[in-house]
């Protein structure tokens, strides 16, 4: 039998709610069809839909991460104030080489952020733009007084600055972001973040780009040129089943595949395991915080799409992907300062889906809705022992976090990669005992096979449902999870 001990009384440090982040970027139909509509029939206030800022206020979206991504460091923002008609065009060279009307910039994206209840995580152009590029955009949105950039706001329709304070220094600027080394990027990290000044009383929170997937000498190198510089440090995996070429198919996969899936995004505790490491040698009070602002799965695109636009469907195995991610970041809270899934809306793993007036939510946004507990809880530490599965290569069954919140009340989030069985676990509450008088609820998202997904024909195929197959045993707890599920149980 599978065996969870959670040290109740062990907590320490607080899961960030910002560790529940999304991205969004000039890419595909996730800004364009997406978010904005602009003027039309789709129900809107001022431009974006109604249904999609409904929908991710209920999981409480705690930060937005736009506008790129690659886009970003080929955006240029003063392209995207002012009167809409005047604004000028561009190409999107990162993203099937479409015009960009700029009809959506920071005005639009800052209104988007304030009806969603979140804060704006913008990042920077680097690897095209200029230092003063850069700092008068700061300027733009949080200098309140008299200046140059704050009397173009006000000309724009804004008197009272945002006070955007995430602000990132870039993006992989090893690739797409102007090909840098390390030394390189590190020296223009430091220049172009001393520019980015504090007005008034918004005290900046600047993120450096990180390292791609397993790039150590990356995080060594910004630690120890830029370290004290920065107060977070980006990092970058997506779960990619196959290779680059043929990354493998987001609806049409086998068992294996499902297992292959779930062990490389298993592989996120490694990196953040690893980099944190070495982040530690430099910052062993960890004031700087790792920002894993894109993660999630890479599939080819959908049929019939734009091989640009990034499309792909969102099944059962994503929502086990999403589990095990913020499971991992969950139990590195000390170190996870923030985390963005890649992208929000009709992009790679998506919560939501568009098509014209219609709207879904996919299995992945209903973990987000499951784990929502965890934010701003403390984090329990938990040890997991788990059967292994073999039959793909090996893979634990089980992953697990904990946290308890403001009213007292335990949360433990499970999921079991068994796509065949169901996985008996012994849970062990240490410093707490259970009796007949303990309320244990909680939500269960499974499906009949590892395929199953939501489409715009039958949108709730995939959706929760309450958990029951718990019992209280000796002090502790029975768990049945169901084969390849994602639950999340209340203890009060």
């Amino acid at each position: 039998m599978n065996r969870i001990v959670v040290k109740t009384q062990d907590g320490e440090h607080t899961i960030s709610r910002h560790i529940y982040g999304h991205f969004s970027e000039h890419l595909g139909r996730c800004i364009y069809g997406g978010f904005w509509v602009g003027d039309s029939p789709i129900p809107n206030t001022r431009g974006l839909r109604n249904d999609v800022v409904a929908a991710l206020r209920r999981i409480k979206i705690p930060n937005l991460r736009w506008p790129g991504g690659c886009f970003a460091d080929e955006y240029h923002w003063k392209d995207g104030i002012g009167p809409s008609a005047e604004r000028p065009k561009m190409v999107n060279t990162h993203w099937g080489g479409v015009t960009e009307d700029n009809s959506f910039g920071t005005h639009e994206f800052l209104d988007l952020c304030g009806q969603l209840g979140c804060e704006p995580y913008i990042c920077g152009n680097v690897g095209s733009g200029t230092v003063q590029e850069l700092s008068q955009w700061v300027e733009y949105c949080n200098f309140d007084g008299i200046s140059p950039m704050s009397n173009l706001r006000g000309k724009n329709g804004r008197e009272k600055p945002w006070k955007v304070r995430f602000w990132g220094i870039g993006n992989e600027n090893w690739g797409c972001g102007g090909a840098m080394t390390p030394e390189f990027y590190a020296d223009n990290y430091r220049r172009y973040a001393c520019y980015a000044r504090a007005y008034g009383d918004t005290r900046l929170y600047k993120i450096a780009c990180g390292p791609n997937t397993d790039d150590y000498n990356w995080t060594r190198v910004l630690m120890e040129k830029a370290g004290s510089a920065m107060h977070g440090l980006s990092l970058h995996y997506y779960t990619v089943p196959g290779e680059w070429s043929h990354k493998g198919s987001a609806l049409n996969f086998t068992e294996a595949e499902w297992l292959i899936t779930l062990r490389k995004a298993s592989r996120m505790e490694e990196l953040v395991r690893s980099h944190g490491a070495i982040m530690d040698e430099f910052d062993p009070k960890r004031k700087v915080g790792l920002v894993v602002d894109e993660w999630g799965t890479w599939y080819d695109v959908e049929s019939g799409t734009n091989p640009g636009f990034l499309y792909q469907q969102n099944t059962l195995r994503d929502a086990l992907v999403a589990g095990i991610h913020l499971n991992i970041f969950n139990n590195y809270a000390e170190r996870i300062a923030m985390a963005n899934i890649a992208q929000t809306l009709n992009v790679l793993q998506a919560v939501i889906l568009t098509e014209g007036p219609k709207m879904i939510l996919t299995p992945t946004y209903h973990v987000f809705d499951m784990y929502k507990v965890h934010q701003d809880a403390v984090k329990l530490p938990v040890f997991v022992e788990s059967e292994i599965l073999t039959y793909a290569g090996e893979l634990p069954s089980i992953s697990a976090s904990a946290s308890i919140d403001r009213d007292n009340r335990l949360h433990l989030s499970l999921t079991n990669a068994d796509p065949r069985q169901e996985q008996q676990v012994k849970v062990e509450l240490r410093g707490i005992s259970l009796s007949a008088s303990s309320v244990i609820s909680g939500q269960v998202l499974t499906a009949e096979s590892i395929g199953d997904h939501n489409d715009f024909d039958c949108p709730e195929a995939v959706k929760p449902a309450d958990f029951k197959t718990v019992q209280i045993d000796r002090g502790g707890a029975i768990v049945t999870l169901p084969a390849k599920s994602v639950a999340v149980l209340e203890f009060s």
